[in-house]
């Protein structure tokens, strides 16, 4: 007479190695995914912040290329040389000047391609982000006022440490932290090349230094017609 065997189960020893062996498998194909996303994070954010700088420093150098000081204006309405339209007022951490770079936006804008364009770094306007540092840019299309007024302001690069400047002295051969037409003795001429540098920190939290040179095309006067 033919036994049959009996069939044989899991025991709960290996239901739970199976179980343990199976969470196992899903926390580690977890843990890669959010690898994988947090790296996709990091890529992302640091493309974006290359992206602000190279938009920002292509931005500033195309305007400070296109600088420049005029004799032409009217010298009963623009006494003081301090006030005429036209200057070219560097420093360090800032820079005020007058560019033929202004693209109008607008048809039959009362624009031309001439504005007074300043860059500065200072606290940002937003309540959340007050302690954050911006570069901003100011324009005023309106040449023909004092230069240090009206316009509006943007944020050209969120969250920098800082923005530098520096002026070449073609005559001297070196490079100098101020330039100012308003003196008498720069009122003719513009620095032949302006360094910029833009402060900011890289993807690993540390200050990075990004810099470019642009040359003045225009850095002498332009003179008055009689």
């Amino acid at each position: 007479m033919r036994r049959h065997a009996r069939a044989r189960g899991f025991t709960l020893m290996e239901v739970m190695v199976a179980v343990s062996i199976t969470a196992l498998m899903g926390t580690v194909v977890a843990m890669a995914f959010q690898t994988g996303i947090n790296a996709k994070e990091v890529v992302e954010g640091e493309a974006e912040r290359y992206r602000m700088v190279r938009v920002s420093l292509n931005r500033m150098a195309r305007e400070i290329g296109s600088a420049y000081v005029s004799d032409r204006y009217d010298l009963r309405r623009f006494r003081d040389q301090n006030d005429r339209p036209t200057n070219f007022v560097g420093e360090r951490n800032k820079l005020l000047f007058t560019t033929f770079s202004h693209q109008r936006l607008y048809t039959d804008v009362k624009e031309s391609d001439q504005a007074v364009v300043e860059y500065f770094v200072e606290n940002s306007t937003e309540r959340a982000t007050r302690q954050r540092m911006d570069l901003k840019r100011r324009v005023n299309p309106n040449v023909g006022e004092r230069m240090d007024r009206g316009g509006t302001t943007d944020v050209l690069f969120e969250g920098v440490k800082g923005v530098e400047f520096a002026y070449w002295d073609s005559e001297k051969k070196e490079w100098d932290d101020e330039w100012d037409t308003r003196r008498t003795e720069k009122k003719s001429i513009l620095p032949t090349r302006v360094r910029i540098t833009v402060i900011a920190l890289d993807e690993s939290g540390k200050e990075a230094r990004y810099t470019t040179q642009t040359r003045i095309v225009l850095n002498t006067e332009l003179p008055r017609f009689n």
